[in-house]
């Protein structure tokens, strides 16, 4: 059952992430739930349990993790359309 909460709170997540770091350019949806699932697990091992917590899984560590994820998505993206 946590993987499900991790699926849903990570893709709310990189969504949210998604409109903050890139509001103009548009990954999909698929993208913004993909990268906030890796991004809330990564920031959940990474940084560990801080702040809030909602579902058993801590929201400011996934939120920095989104929000890292899709801004090293966007920054691949932009140089290999420059290449």
């Amino acid at each position: 059952m946590h993987w499900l909460w991790v699926i849903i709170v990570g893709s709310a997540v990189g969504a949210f992430a998604g409109a903050i770091m890139s509001p103009g350019q548009s990954r999909g949806w698929l993208g913004h739930i993909i990268a906030g699932v890796i991004g809330a697990l990564l920031g959940e091992v990474l940084i560990g349990p801080i702040g809030p917590e909602l579902a058993g899984m801590t929201v400011m560590p996934a939120a920095i993790g989104a929000i890292a994820v899709t801004l090293i998505m966007m920054l691949l993206i932009q140089w290999s359309r420059v290449r």
